[in-house]
């Protein structure tokens, strides 16, 4: 007989796998409890699984190799965990930010494509993406002169600072302005105006602290006004599949095209994700999307070589599906703090 699998669940999304068989060379005798014990604590340590709970009925588990931290900071659950199938992962309230083997598919989706619309950008202003990541990839730029990246959790950026090694050159750049702080006040207290203003935020979890920058007011207000003439505005938007892209996909959609004249939606697979990603990007000006002078750009302007994105590929992830590409155009939701909508889990405040 094949071996039975049981999910035992811990804490704050976390697990065992036990397993059982009738295997008679498995059978441990009692004059062996001491291998026994041995083993069982050498197999708790290599089965050790997290678990995210995507929904109600639906769970996406990672097998374990090690869990670097764990905690619970001002504003956020916090989890780094090694994993044995996508690298190093960043875990917040639950959910998972970034995979190293896979995070390049959403950093390049995010950063490059406002980059390379823009006729000469110079600066940038990055809410959130306390990874270091959305840095890496911008201060990639040849004629990026200054980044700003804002995050509200010192915890989050001190222990992304010390792990994530592929990022070590993007913390120590001297063009980049690290601030810790809540980024619409930063942005209300901030004289200067910037060429990209990036939204690489947490999803908007209720109780959690983000999901006031993706509000009408807050767009509007706040974050239009701090952007230069030619200004461009990116932000990811959450989940974008088939049957999730009514959660917050289509809402941010719908509430940047109340503020902005320009705005397009766009998408890509993160398999560390499970599932289709979305990202808006939104301007005043019209967003130049050719493949071929997207191309001619990536090589003038960025250092190395992309590993994803591409002008073919940026402009096929423009064309959505006809679910999707439905609802966007029929969704009448204009995100506001006082009838939110959130993704499935909770924040630290909610719990509280």
């Amino acid at each position: 007989m094949g071996e039975a699998v049981e999910f035992l669940a811990y804490n704050n999304g976390f697990s065992n796998v036990h397993f059982e068989t009738n295997h008679n060379n498995m059978i441990i005798q009692q004059n062996d409890l001491l291998v026994h014990h041995h083993q069982q604590q050498q197999q708790q340590q290599e089965d050790s699984w997290f678990e995210e709970e995507i929904d109600v009925h639906l769970k996406w588990s990672f097998a374990l190799n090690r869990v670097l931290h764990k905690g619970t900071s001002e504003y956020q659950d916090i989890a780094l965990l090694d994993t044995k199938h996508f690298g190093k992962v960043l875990v917040i309230d639950g959910k998972m930010q970034s995979a190293e083997v896979d995070e390049f598919i959403y950093h390049e989706c995010l950063i490059h494509p406002p980059l390379l619309c823009h006729p000469n950008p110079k600066t940038m202003f990055i809410m959130g993406g306390g990874e270091g990541s959305a840095a890496r990839e911008a201060l990639r730029h040849k004629s990026i002169e200054k980044v700003v990246m804002c995050d509200i959790d010192q915890e989050v950026v001190d222990f992304c600072r010390k792990h994530l090694t592929a990022n070590h050159e993007a913390f120590r750049n001297t063009k980049l302005d690290l601030v810790i702080n809540d980024a619409k006040a930063e942005l209300e207290k901030r004289k200067e105006k910037y060429d990209i203003i990036v939204g690489d935020l947490a999803d908007p979890v209720e109780g959690g602290p983000c999901y006031q920058l993706y509000t009408k007011s807050f767009y509007e207000n706040i974050l239009k006004p701090k952007l230069n003439t030619n200004g461009i505005f990116v932000t990811q938007a959450g989940p974008a599949g088939v049957f999730t892209h009514k959660e917050v996909f289509s809402s941010i959609y719908n509430t940047i095209k109340h503020v902005f004249k320009y705005v397009r939606a766009y998408t890509a697979h993160v398999p560390s994700f499970a599932d289709t990603w979305g990202w808006v990007i939104a301007s005043d000006q019209p967003l130049c999307i050719e493949a071929g002078k997207m191309d001619k750009k990536i090589a003038e302007r960025i250092d190395g070589e992309l590993l994803y994105l591409n002008g073919a590929t940026f402009v096929s992830s423009t064309i959505l599906n006809k679910t999707v590409a439905k609802t966007l155009k029929n969704e009448s939701h204009v995100y506001a703090e006082d009838n939110a909508r959130f993704i499935h889990g909770q924040g630290v405040a909610y719990r509280i």
